[in-house]
């Protein structure tokens, strides 16, 4: 990976701030002194981040190399993520919420990192370009969901120099895009649902792949006040609050030992199970409470990746938000969200039946491979 501001050059940048030094000899004696303190540390800090390296050199976004190199080459993970990995991937489209070519673009990734196999680099690169202003016309919710895969597989093959170029320039535009009236940064900061975890997902990988550790660190204060501490971030915008145990201090996450009419709300995303409508028993059914986890799950294996410890955040909200659609409103992962089962034991030491092979989720998956058991007791 690139360092952070990859492509500006260092000797430039000290010219330049030689030159903004040597203007201060205009000032007085003793401002002049101080700016030239001031100034010549800002240049060292500017000239330092030219340099940093990734957020993600020798960890990865997602999943090391490494790891992959010791995961194993067969079985039903491994020939699922096989199939996949051989399906069309040269029409990517980011405005479309359900384009399924970002997580075959991954699974090419994840081939090529395990094998060595040049062709599956090859139509990870060709799917990078392609993909760039692909957005366009679509929505934050769309971009949310399609652009970590695609962010995931770069890290994972390493673009030629000039693609890699390129595709650093369109993320740090993207990112800020207005997509009818929503950037991908507002969306993560404002909506406290399903569009907002997808949303952060991506916009932390983005951060991690440029080396923003500012970014990365203000999404992960976003993320943690989703989960419920208030004092971290508490700028979201809520809808009918039917199922938050405060109404008056909402959160994206109920708090440990929630209740509402003698029955257990510990761990409900209160504006995704908001969709089934008012509060009842037993809890009505929707897709949007796994949906918005898709992009919570996603957001905590980067930030792990990173160093932050976010499985323990909020009294493992996380894992509590698990529990209660499994066994207290009897709503287990299905489909495309059977993914998140593996990182939940993986990270967490459960034992929830998860599938294997297990189908793609909308912004990652094949973590039946990459999440599977041994390497979780490697790790230890």
């Amino acid at each position: 990976m690139k360092a952070m501001f990859g492509h500006v050059n260092s000797r430039s940048l000290n010219a330049f701030c030689a030159r903004i030094v040597a203007t201060s000899s205009t000032l007085s004696r003793v401002a002049s002194a101080a700016s030239r303190v001031f100034l010549h540390a800002s240049c060292l800090l500017v000239t330092s981040l030219a340099s940093a390296p990734s957020l993600a050199a020798g960890r990865g976004i997602w999943i090391a190399s490494e790891e992959l190199a010791a995961l194993p080459a067969q079985g039903p993970a491994w020939e699922n993520l096989l199939a996949a990995a051989a399906l069309p991937v040269d029409r990517p489209n980011l405005s479309d919420q359900e384009d399924p070519v970002n997580v075959r673009v991954l699974a090419n990734a994840l081939v090529f990192a395990r094998t060595g196999d040049e062709t599956r680099r090859a139509r990870v690169v060709q799917a990078c370009r392609a993909v760039i202003g692909t957005e366009a016309g679509g929505r934050t919710l769309a971009l949310g969901r399609e652009l970590l895969a695609y962010v995931v597989a770069a890290d994972l093959v390493g673009l030629p120099p000039e693609d890699d170029r390129r595709f650093r320039d369109w993320l740090r535009v993207v990112r800020a895009k207005e997509l009818h009236g929503r950037t991908l940064v507002s969306t993560h900061e404002k909506r406290p649902n399903n569009w907002g975890l997808h949303a952060g997902a991506s916009r932390m990988a983005v951060a991690a792949y440029l080396g923003d550790r500012v970014d990365l660190d203000r999404a992960a204060h976003v993320l943690r006040g989703w989960l419920g501490d208030r004092s971290a971030w508490s700028g979201f915008r809520f809808g009918k609050l039917w199922w938050q145990s405060a109404p008056d201090e909402p959160v994206g996450v109920n708090p440990k030992g929630a209740t509402k009419q003698g029955h257990s709300i510990d761990g409900v995303l209160p504006d995704d199970q908001r969709r089934a409508g008012p509060f009842a028993w037993p809890a009505p059914r929707t897709n949007y409470t796994w949906g918005a986890l898709q992009g919570a799950f996603a957001q905590a294996v980067i930030l792990d990746r990173a160093g932050y410890d976010v499985w323990s955040w909020q009294d493992r909200a996380l894992l509590r938000a698990v529990r209660w659609l499994q066994e207290e409103a009897q709503q287990p992962a299905r489909g495309d969200d059977g993914w998140i089962l593996h990182v939940v034991n993986f990270h967490y030491g459960t034992s929830f039946p998860a599938p294997v092979p297990a189908q793609p989720g909308k912004n990652v998956g094949f973590t039946d491979w990459t999440h599977e058991p041994s390497r979780r007791a490697a790790r230890r």
